[in-house]
């Protein structure tokens, strides 16, 4: 073989391996993109279940407001002008609710353009509210300790989207192990210059043969037609988009999860 032979071997390996390169990398991001959007789809349909367990008692409350007032006014055939102001008062008080909900609601599936400064406090509350009604039907109650209350700079949506996660799966174990009494607690404190945000339920906690594979894609444990994505997921917003870490170990009763960001 040739030197001029020899160089062109070379080139065209170097070529077939660029081009494998370039297939792998294009088959790896089409595979992030599948592993997303299931993601969304999968989200979308918990929280349609959450608008649902939101809106069924201002709806019942709303019913009854104008059941009692339209049985007033076929009986005693009058009422006074008080009494209408109040059940107007009444219903615009719960329509508002409603409304605050659909924002609630609609903030959690808007794509963040930007990173923010926002207060750890305020997302977990308003994560806890989109979920209080699903977890109220379930008697879960949700213990929020806050003993620092720091200031995060990042995407608080996807912040939002990684704990309503964590709770829920919490939710699942809860209902399906018949846990009586069920609770989810939820303590923020700061820790040498870290946020630290835990996430504990007295669910029993998880499988050791398991515990090593839950944020791996595709992996689900217990959970009746579950994606296997939702922690997977999770772990890539909170360590990819966050420079935070997120992990998990057994406690006493049950599972605790450990969401780190670092102090704005």
């Amino acid at each position: 073989m040739t030197e001029k032979q020899y160089q062109d071997k070379i080139s065209s390996l170097e070529r077939q391996l660029k081009a494998l390169q370039n297939s792998s990398q294009k088959e790896c991001e089409q595979h992030n993109k599948i592993l997303t959007q299931q993601s969304k789809m999968a989200a979308m349909g918990e929280m349609i279940g959450n608008i649902a367990h939101q809106w069924r008692q201002p709806l019942m409350e709303l019913s009854s407001i104008l059941i009692n007032t339209e049985a007033k006014i076929r009986i005693q055939e009058n009422i006074s002008n008080d009494e209408i102001l109040e059940v107007i008062n009444r219903s615009n008080h719960i329509l508002k609710y409603m409304s605050n909900t659909i924002d609630d609601f609609r903030n959690f599936f808007a794509k963040d353009k930007e990173k923010t400064q926002f207060k750890i406090s305020d997302q977990i509350k308003r994560t806890v509210n989109i979920l209080s009604s699903t977890l109220d039907n379930k008697n879960i109650k949700v213990n929020i300790i806050l003993k620092h209350n720091p200031t995060i700079y990042g995407y608080k949506n996807e912040y939002s989207q990684v704990l309503i996660n964590i709770i829920s799966n919490a939710k699942d174990v809860l209902v399906q192990r018949g846990i009586k009494n069920g609770l989810i607690e939820v303590k923020v404190y700061e820790q040498e210059g870290l946020c630290i945000t835990e996430v504990l339920d007295n669910g029993g906690g998880i499988s050791e043969k398991y515990i090593d594979d839950i944020f791996k894609p595709f992996m689900t444990f217990e959970k009746k037609d579950g994606t296997g994505i939702g922690l997977f997921m999770a772990k890539l917003i909170v360590e990819n988009n966050m420079n935070g870490t997120l992990s998990a170990s057994n406690e006493q009763n049950g599972a605790k999860f450990f969401i780190t960001l670092p102090v704005y």
